[in-house]
C-alpha cells in the first residue's frame, strides 16, 4: 500500500498582500487571454480577470476573487509567486540523513550553522560503520543524532527525521550538499501560500572541474533543473524536484516516502502531493551546492539507477511517466515527414494546415486573422520534433539502433535526431562547454540513463514506462 500524504486545507486560498507576476513570456492576446506557461498554453480570462488585470503583470491579492485568479494564474505557469509574508526561520528544522560521509556531514553542518544559525538539525544516521564519529561531529554542531542499527535507505531516513522534527516545516539536506547564503530566505517565502506542501532551490555543482563529465554536470547534472522558476508538475517545464534538497511542509507529508522504493522516491513523493491537491514549487534563486559523480563508473551507473526508477513510478503513477507527450497532428506530420522530404513534406504542410484550420475555429473570438493558430501549431510541431529526437536517443535507442542497423534512411534519421537534440540542449551552455565535448557527454547519458529504464521494465515484466501518451486536447 502507498503511503497517504496530508489532506490539503479546506477552502484555504492566498492570504491578503500574496503577489504574482507574470512570467517574462507570458503574452497578453486582446486583454481576453494569456499565453504562456510549459508546456505552451492559452488562458482565456473572464470579464472580472481583465478588471482585475486591467493591463497589468503583476496581481495583489486583496479578497477572495484576486485570489482565486492568482490561483489559476500560478497553476497555468503563466504567473509566479512573489510572497510578501515570510515564516519565521525558528519555524524549520533541517533532516540530514547520512550512511558514511563523515566529511561530508562535518561540511554541510558548518555551511547550516554559517547560513541558517539558530535552526534545529537533525541527522538521522542509516547505519554508518563509525556511529561514534557520527555523534563527535553531531555534538560540535549542536545536532540531535538518530540512528539506524542497520541501514533502511535514504526514504526511511527522511522518514525518521520528519517524524523526530518537531517545528512545522522541515529542510531535507543531504550530506553530500552544501546549502549556499540566502537558501533559506529565498525557500521559506513561497511557504506563506497555505496549498504550497514544497518548494525546492536548485542544486549546482560545488565546483567547475576540467574533466569531460565535471564540465557536463556543471551544465546538465540531472539534479539541476536549471534557471527558470515554476511549479512542479509531470510533463511540465520542471516535472519532478530532488530530495536532496528540498523545504517541506511537515504535516502535509503525511507517511512521507515510500519506504519500499530504493530509487524515485522522491520522484513518487512530489508526485502524490500533487495528486493530493498540494503544489509544489521550483525556486533556482535559492542555491544549494551538490558534489556530483564526475569518473566515468560511477556516474554511468548513477544514470542507469535513475533509468530503473520509470518503471516503479509508472505502476504508481501511469502516464505521468511516459517518455513522449504528444498531439495526433504533430506525431503524424512528424511520420508522415520522415518517409523522405520529396514525398512527405506536401503531405505533413497539408496535415499541419487542416490542424491550423481546426484551432482557429476554436480561437476566432481573440484570432480573427489565424496568425495565433498557426503560431501555436507551429511551436507544437517544433516541441514534438524536439520531443521525439530525445526520446529516440534516450528512451528508445536499443529500438532505434536495432533498426539503423537495418535501414540506412534509419540510420540517418538517428543521427540527425541526436545531433540536433545535442544542439538544442547544448545551445544555452555554449559558453560553457563546448559541442563536441557535450555531444559526447550526452550520448553517454542518454545511453546509460535508456539502459536503466529498459532494464527496470523487462524487470517488473510491464513495458508502461516506455508507452507514449497522445495529447487529445
Amino acid at each position: 500500500m502507498r503511503p497517504g500524504v496530508g489532506v490539503p486545507p479546506a477552502g484555504a486560498r492566498l492570504p491578503d498582500g500574496f503577489c504574482v507576476q507574470f512570467d517574462r513570456r507570458t503574452r497578453a492576446l486582446h486583454e481576453r487571454a494569456l499565453l504562456g506557461g510549459a508546456p505552451l498554453r492559452l488562458l482565456r480570462l473572464s470579464p472580472v480577470a481583465v478588471r482585475l488585470l486591467a493591463g497589468r503583470r503583476r496581481l495583489t491579492v486583496s479578497d477572495a476573487t484576486s485570489a482565486a485568479l492568482a490561483r489559476r494564474l500560478l497553476d497555468a505557469g503563466v504567473a509566479h509567486p512573489r510572497p510578501q509574508t515570510v515564516p519565521q526561520a525558528p519555524a524549520v528544522t533541517v533532516v540530514v540523513p547520512v550512511k558514511d560521509r563523515p566529511a561530508g556531514l562535518t561540511r554541510l553542518l558548518a555551511a547550516v550553522r554559517e547560513t541558517a544559525e539558530d535552526v534545529p538539525i537533525v541527522v538521522v544516521d542509516d547505519g554508518s560503520r563509525d556511529a561514534a564519529e557520527v555523534r563527535r561531529i553531531t555534538d560540535r554542531y549542536d545536532a540531535a543524532v538518530h540512528r539506524h542499527p542497520q541501514p533502511r535507505g535514504p526514504a526511511a531516513a527522511r522518514n525518521r527525521g520528519l517524524a523526530e522534527a518537531r517545528t512545522a516545516f522541515v529542510a531535507l539536506l543531504d550530506s553530500d550538499c552544501i546549502p549556499l547564503p540566502g537558501w533559506l530566505d529565498r525557500l521559506l517565502p513561497h511557504l506563506s501560500d497555505p496549498l504550497v506542501a514544497a518548494v525546492a532551490p536548485r542544486i549546482v555543482a560545488t565546483g567547475t572541474g576540467a574533466g569531460l563529465l565535471a564540465r557536463y554536470e556543471t551544465v546538465a547534472s540531472a539534479l539541476d533543473l536549471g534557471p527558470r522558476e515554476g511549479p512542479v508538475t509531470p510533463h511540465g517545464h520542471v516535472p519532478y524536484v530532488p530530495s536532496a534538497a528540498l523545504l517541506v511542509r511537515r504535516d502535509a507529508l503525511g507517511a512521507g516516502y515510500d519506504e519500499a522504493m530504493h530509487v524515485a522516491e522522491d520522484v513518487d513523493l512530489v508526485w502524490r502531493l500533487g495528486e493530493a491537491g498540494w503544489r509544489v514549487r521550483y525556486e533556482p534563486a535559492a542555491e544549494v551546492a551538490h558534489d556530483h559523480r564526475t569518473t566515468l563508473p560511477d556516474w554511468a551507473r548513477r544514470r542507469i539507477f535513475y533509468g530503473t526508477g520509470a518503471a516503479p513510478l509508472a505502476e504508481r503513477h501511469g502516464g505521468a511517466v511516459a517518455p513522449l507527450v504528444l498531439s495526433p497532428w504533430s506525431l503524424t506530420a512528424w511520420l508522415v515527414l520522415a518517409t523522405g522530404p520529396r514525398r512527405g513534406l506536401p503531405v505533413a504542410v497539408a496535415i499541419l494546415a487542416v490542424a491550423t484550420g481546426r484551432l482557429h475555429r476554436r480561437l476566432a473570438d481573440i484570432d480573427p486573422g489565424g496568425l495565433l493558430a498557426a503560431r501555436l501549431v507551429g511551436l507544437g510541431t517544433a516541441y514534438a520534433g524536439r520531443q521525439l529526437s530525445a526520446a529516440l536517443t534516450r528512451h528508445y535507442w536499443p529500438i532505434a539502433v536495432l533498426t539503423a542497423t537495418r535501414s540506412p534512411r534509419a540510420a540517418k534519421l538517428l543521427a540527425l535526431a541526436a545531433f540536433t537534440d545535442a544542439v538544442a540542449a547544448w545551445w544555452p551552455h555554449r559558453t560553457a562547454i563546448g559541442l563536441p565535448r557535450f555531444l559526447v557527454a550526452r550520448r553517454l547519458d542518454d545511453l546509460s540513463y535508456g539502459a536503466g529504464l529498459w532494464w527496470g521494465a523487462i524487470r517488473s515484466g510491464s513495458a508502461r514506462a516506455l508507452r507514449p501518451r497522445l495529447r487529445t486536447a
